[in-house]
């Protein structure tokens, strides 16, 4: 199985769109500055839905999805609590707490997130479950720097090694609309028919700073299955 390590991309060139299908993120250890920057096709958006999946043994607090702007560190950023079964779903500073979650760890699951600001709704589903919705307001997001692996408290930085992801993450998508739930539904059974508009894992923009590390998902099934979207 081929093998691919990226360190310490500083300097590292300009972000090339890459299918990411059947690929995963592997941050293989506590950092205070390994960590993805994601590229979006746009800088604006006034609702979103985030999707990823992820495995991991901490149970301590972790990032798993970042993104702020320079008036707000957490714009939109999905953040697993030390406390059992409770994810945080913050929108410009403001925190959601989402208890009862069935979080598991050397686990895969599926997690999605989801706002509006004409409502200020969010919502969480983890592994096709629908959280309560939870109003945390907000207004239209400009200018942002989303982030995988740390959680920024400040643009691009601010970095606390104890609040680092370590695990495997796949399957990356972000929407500038909230899907409906048979869209999200569809993303939890590998049956993504629209990749995300905004971040989309199968042309994905990244750069890599720090010990990343991109590898084969370990999986013994069709990556593809009948109906599902592919890159042409």
């Amino acid at each position: 199985m081929s093998f691919l390590l990226l360190l310490g991309m500083l300097t590292a060139c300009a972000a090339v769109p890459k299918d990411m299908c059947g690929k995963m993120l592997i941050f293989p250890e506590d950092s205070d500055t390994a960590h993805v920057t994601l590229t979006t096709s746009e800088q604006t958006f006034s609702a979103a839905t985030v999707c990823l999946r992820s495995i991991t043994d901490l149970s301590r607090t972790h990032s798993l999805f970042s993104l702020a702007t320079s008036s707000h560190n957490n714009a939109f950023l999905l953040f697993k609590t030390g406390a059992r079964d409770e994810i945080e779903f913050h929108v410009q500073q403001v925190r959601g707490k989402f208890e009862a979650q069935e979080y598991k760890l050397n686990q895969w699951q599926s997690i999605c997130a989801t706002w509006d600001s004409a409502s200020g709704l969010a919502q969480l589903w983890l592994d096709g479950k629908p959280s309560i919705m939870r109003d945390l307001g907000g207004s239209q997001v400009d200018n942002f720097t989303s982030i995988l692996g740390q959680e920024q408290d400040s643009v691009g930085g601010g970095f606390d090694k104890k609040q680092s992801f370590v695990g495997m993450m796949s399957d990356v998508h972000m929407w500038n609309y909230v899907l409906s739930p048979c869209e999200i539904e569809d993303y939890m059974n590998d049956q993504i028919s629209t990749p995300g508009n905004l971040i989309n894992w199968n042309g994905l923009n990244y750069n890599i700073d720090g010990t990343v590390m991109i590898d084969d998902k370990q999986i013994c099934r069709d990556l593809k299955p009948k109906g599902s979207w592919k890159s042409p």
